[in-house]
C-alpha cells in the first residue's frame, strides 16, 4: 500500500505556523506530517499509509476524499463561489437546511449555519438568551453545563467547558455565569461498554442549582449526549431522562452538543435518537460535510424560533448574529453531497450493525494490558485509559505519537486514547486498529 508522494518544490518552513493544541517546539522538532488521504487512510510524506482511527477529529465519518464531495465542491466553486447570507442568500443553503430536517427530531426545523461546533455553541448560548428576552424573562441569563465538558473554544464555549486546562487561564472573561455539573463516570463504572447502571442520581445537580440560583434565572441546561473530547463518556442509564425532566418542570431549555456524536456515531442519525431523549436545540459540525469544508449548525425548536422572529417589529432584524461565512456555498455543496452518501449507503444503520464487533473487539483487544486503567464506549465510539506518567497527559502525547510511526492516527486527550473510525470501516480495520495499539502499548 506504500505509495511515491511527490516531493515539494521548496522545502517547507515550519516556523511560521502556529498549530492548535498542539506542542509546537516538540511537533517542530520532529513534524508528523500527512499529505494524502483515501478512504481509511492518510499517508505521509514518506508515502506511509496511516490507518485512521479517530475519523480524522471525528469528522470524516465517510472516509477521506470522497469524489462525490470533491466534485460538488468543484462544481460550486465554478458556478457560485460566494454569497454574503447578510439580507442575501443562495438557494443552496435553504435546500440544505430542508434536507437537515428531514433527519433531525421532529419540531427541530429551523437551522441556522455556523462554520464550526465552536460557532454553534456560541450561537446556541445567543439564540438562548434572545428566546428568554422575548419571552419577558430577560433574568435567564445562567447555563448549566457539566465537568470534562468539552463545548468549543470561542469565549461561550470556553465557558461551559469543563476541562480544565481548556479554561485556566481565562477565569475572568464571561465564565461567572456557568455553574458545571459533576460528570458522569463513576470508579463502579469502568470498563463498561454501553450505558452504565451507576449514575443516574448525578443528574439531580441540575435541580441543586434551581434551588440555588432560582429556575428564573437559568436559560439553559447544555451537554453531550456522550462527553466525547475527554474520552467518550457513556450517560448512565436514566440520567438524560432526568435531565430532560428538570428541564421541562422548570422551562429550562436543554441543549445537545452534537457535535462529535452527529451524523451516525451512536449507530443512530443522532445522539437523541440513540438514548430517546429530545433536546430543544442541537449544536452541528464535524461530520455535517464529512469534514471537506469547515461548517456548523444549529437545530433550533419552533416554538423557539418563531418566539424570537415574531417578538421583532415587523420588518425588523430579528437576531443580531451571524458570520461573514454562515452558509458558505461550498460548504454548503460539500454537505448536501456528504447526507446523500450518509442515506445512500445507509451508513447510519451500518454503524449501528458494526458497532457490537467494534466494541468487543477493542475490550477484548486491550482489557488484559496492565496499562490499561479503563475502556467505555457506545455505538462506533470507544476510549481508554493509560495509567499516567510522572506528569498526567505525556504517556497519551507519547501514544499518539508512537502510533503515528506505527503508522496510525488517534486521537489522545490526557491520558486517553480515543477511537472513532470512520463509519465505512470493515471488521478487519477494527481488527488492524486494535492489533497496531496493543502492539504499541506493550512497549510502555
Amino acid at each position: 500500500m506504500k505509495q511515491e508522494i511527490p516531493p515539494t518544490n521548496k522545502p517547507i518552513t515550519l516556523d511560521n505556523h502556529w498549530m492548535p493544541f498542539t506542542p509546537n517546539r516538540d511537533f517542530k522538532a520532529n513534524p508528523r506530517l500527512m499529505v494524502k488521504a483515501s478512504g481509511m487512510y492518510y499517508w505521509s510524506q514518506a508515502g506511509q499509509p496511516i490507518l485512521d482511527a479517530s475519523a480524522g477529529l471525528f469528522c470524516c465519518a465517510a472516509g477521506h476524499c470522497r469524489p462525490e464531495i470533491a466534485a460538488a465542491i468543484s462544481q460550486q466553486a465554478q458556478t457560485l463561489d460566494y454569497v454574503p447570507h447578510f439580507q442575501s442568500a443562495h438557494p443552496t443553503s435553504f435546500t440544505l437546511a430542508e434536507k437537515l430536517a428531514t433527519i433531525l427530531p421532529s419540531g427541530l426545523d429551523r437551522i441556522f449555519f455556523t462554520n464550526s461546533g465552536s460557532e454553534s455553541i456560541d450561537t446556541a448560548i445567543k439564540i438562548a438568551i434572545a428566546y428568554f428576552q422575548a419571552k419577558g424573562q430577560g433574568t435567564r441569563q445562567r447555563f448549566i453545563s457539566r465537568e470534562r465538558a468539552y463545548h468549543g473554544v470561542n469565549i461561550g464555549g470556553t465557558a461551559l467547558g469543563g476541562m480544565t486546562n481548556n479554561r485556566r487561564i481565562y477565569g475572568g472573561v464571561g465564565l461567572a455565569q456557568v455553574a458545571h455539573l459533576r460528570h458522569t463516570w463513576l470508579a463502579d463504572n469502568k470498563f463498561t461498554l454501553g450505558q452504565p447502571e451507576q449514575g443516574k442520581e448525578l443528574a439531580e445537580d441540575l435541580q441543586r442549582f434551581v434551588t440555588l440560583y432560582g429556575a428564573e434565572n437559568i436559560a439553559a441546561c447544555v451537554v453531550e449526549p456522550i462527553a466525547g473530547s475527554t474520552g467518550t463518556l457513556v450517560p448512565p442509564k436514566g440520567y438524560l431522562e432526568r435531565l430532560r425532566e428538570i428541564c421541562d418542570q422548570h422551562s429550562i431549555l436543554l441543549i445537545f452538543d452534537e457535535v462529535i456524536t452527529g451524523f451516525g456515531r451512536t449507530g443512530n442519525a443522532f445522539g437523541t435518537d440513540s438514548f430517546g431523549v429530545k433536546p430543544d436545540m442541537m449544536t452541528l459540525a464535524k461530520a455535517l460535510t464529512n469534514g471537506a469544508v469547515p461548517m456548523g449548525a444549529v437545530a433550533v425548536k419552533r416554538e423557539i424560533h418563531d418566539t424570537i422572529i415574531n417578538h421583532a417589529p415587523a420588518g425588523a432584524m430579528e437576531f443580531f448574529h451571524g458570520y461573514t461565512y454562515s452558509g458558505h456555498p461550498l460548504a454548503c455543496a460539500a454537505a448536501h453531497a456528504a447526507l446523500d452518501i450518509y442515506q445512500q449507503e445507509n451508513l447510519f444503520e451500518r454503524a449501528g450493525n458494526l458497532s457490537a464487533y467494534f466494541l468487543t473487539t477493542v475490550f477484548n483487544s486491550l482489557r488484559d494490558l496492565p496499562i490499561i486503567t479503563d475502556i467505555r464506549g457506545y455505538g462506533m465510539m470507544a476510549s481508554f485509559d493509560l495509567a499516567p506518567a510522572e506528569s498526567v497527559g505525556l504517556r497519551g502525547a507519547e501514544l499518539q505519537k508512537r502510533l503515528f510511526w506505527a503508522g496510525m492516527h488517534l486521537k489522545t486527550t490526557g491520558d486517553a486514547g480515543i477511537i472513532a473510525p470512520a463509519l465505512i470501516a470493515e471488521k478487519s480495520h477494527i481488527d488492524e486498529i486494535c492489533q497496531r495499539l496493543r502492539d504499541v502499548i506493550q512497549q510502555f
